[in-house]
């Protein structure tokens, strides 16, 4: 009887909605793109390939720009900018924002310190980054794509707080690829 409780508390623990898995694990080859983006409020076409030829890439995908969390997660990003740059790497942001709603969360949110860009729908689905209860939005998903554009680290959580940690000592980790 013991042991039927301990299977059924189990499953049932497993079943518990939790932190969003990415399908991208490390190791798996990013899967490239050519997008819009903005930096400072100046709009560039933003090619992937074309990022990783200066190191390793942190993409964090957010639901919408200015919202609460996302707004707040932009600004630790700004934040750490300097970190992520004395460690070679740069940091994208991507939404299934239009370009002219990023252009200013690059300027108010992003604090110009990094490029924001808009995800398309086959982005999204590429990345395996769909928004469960609003598709067409992507959940809050962050990667580290090493030069080599295989992906190094996935973390998928809906709460900011430990996104841009996290992805800072995975890029630290990488070293010299």
């Amino acid at each position: 009887m013991t042991m039927k409780w301990i299977a059924a508390a189990l499953v049932s623990a497993l079943c518990l909605p939790g932190p969003v898995m990415a399908a991208l694990a490390a190791g798996e080859k990013a899967p490239d793109f050519n997008t819009r983006g903005a930096l400072a409020g100046k709009v560039f076409t933003l090619h992937l390939a074309e990022q990783l030829k200066h190191g390793p890439v942190v993409l964090y995908f957010f639901p919408a720009a200015f919202t609460p969390g996302c707004t707040i997660e932009a600004h630790a990003f700004a934040e750490a900018s300097a970190a992520f740059k004395k460690a070679g790497a740069r940091v994208i942001g991507l939404s299934a924002d239009p370009i002219e709603k990023l252009q200013r969360f690059s300027i108010e949110a992003c604090r110009n310190s990094f490029a924001v860009a808009t995800a398309t729908p086959d982005v999204i689905i590429a990345y395996d980054v769909t928004l469960p209860q609003r598709v067409g939005l992507s959940n809050r998903t962050s990667y580290v794509i090493a030069p080599s554009g295989r992906v190094a680290y996935t973390y998928s959580n809906p709460n900011p707080a430990d996104h841009v940690r996290n992805m800072l000592a995975a890029v630290k980790s990488l070293g010299n690829e």
